[in-house]
């Protein structure tokens, strides 16, 4: 079998130098694209080694950890150890994350895995026949695009997690519980008292609520045109221009609640001066939350002294 050590030598280059930039977006670090290309450089020396008289130290894991080591320190610096440790592990999980889905998708796409076995184990050694090379070519940037769109994803609903709260919301005898998601985002309110509004949605809510909440969440003209609304609701209610959640140029209908109360993992707190306005539709497409909350709200949350 001929192997073409450029080739093989090119590819595991630039498939370090993607390890590297992936490793620098997740962690968000600050990075020269020519330190990440020296990086993958240094690398990929591991391969002509192989094919020296050193090849019996190319297969040694302390050999491939040093060789990570300077990788690592090469692209993100040192800047202490948490630092360097922190770059150092997740360049790890990257490449067996994305080593993981290449043996993953091979394997799927593969009728004989006992007759591939052989040319996948030489792939992964940094050999193999030129359809492995081709396959990692094709495959290595989805897996690279796959990985990164996932940890993005984790990420995010760790944020969202992260600002999920308790919500209870009393009118009267109705008492609303729900989850609330903090929005910065968020920026309605009351024009001339500045009270902060909160989103609220009704859409499995329409048994637990009065039918003029309901009414509400639609066309507040026309509801008011036919002042149908009861005064223990009217004498609550404020009209507040509406330029975000599907409302852009019409007024939104606001009810002053009796209490609002916020609570997370750390704390309970009370919001005095809050507005709730009503949707009929559902605010999160996976119902993780029901309200979206004004970040004012999210303030007055208090802050323990340590003595």
């Amino acid at each position: 079998m001929t192997l073409y050590l450029d080739v093989i030598w090119l590819l595991n280059m630039l498939v370090d130098c993607a390890l590297l930039w992936l490793t620098g977006i997740i962690l968000k670090r600050k990075y020269a694209l020519w330190r990440v290309g020296s990086g993958g450089l240094i690398g990929s020396v591991i391969i002509l080694m192989a094919f020296s008289p050193l090849s019996h130290l190319s297969g040694s894991p302390l050999v491939k950890l040093s060789f990570s080591v300077v990788m690592v320190w090469v692209a993100f610096g040192f800047k202490r150890m948490k630092f360097f440790l922190a770059n150092l592990l997740m360049f790890y999980f990257v490449t067996f994350l994305t080593g993981g889905i290449l043996i993953g998708v091979h394997y799927f796409i593969s009728f004989d895995p006992g007759a591939e076995a052989s040319t996948l184990i030489a792939s992964v050694r940094g050999f193999g026949d030129p359809i492995s090379w081709v396959f990692v070519m094709l495959v290595l940037p989805l897996a690279w695009y796959f990985s990164k769109s996932r940890v993005d994803h984790l990420e995010y609903a760790k944020i969202q997690y992260d600002q999920l709260v308790d919500v209870t919301i009393h009118f009267g005898e109705y008492i609303i519980s729900v989850k609330g998601l903090i929005d910065s985002g968020n920026g309605l309110q009351d024009p001339i008292g500045k009270n902060p509004v909160m989103i609220l949605s009704l859409s499995h809510l329409k048994d637990e609520v009065p039918g003029e909440f309901i009414k509400l969440a639609g066309d507040v003209t026309e509801f008011l045109s036919d002042d149908s609304i009861e005064s223990t609701w009217s004498d609550r209610m404020r009209l507040i221009p509406a330029q975000s959640i599907g409302k852009t140029g019409q007024l939104l209908a606001a009810l002053k609640p009796d209490r609002i109360l916020l609570k997370d993992s750390g704390a309970e707190w009370e919001v005095s001066n809050g507005l709730i306005a009503f949707r009929e539709e559902p605010l999160s497409p996976d119902h993780q939350f029901e309200a979206i909350i004004h970040p004012q709200m999210a303030a007055r949350k208090p802050v323990d002294h340590a003595s």
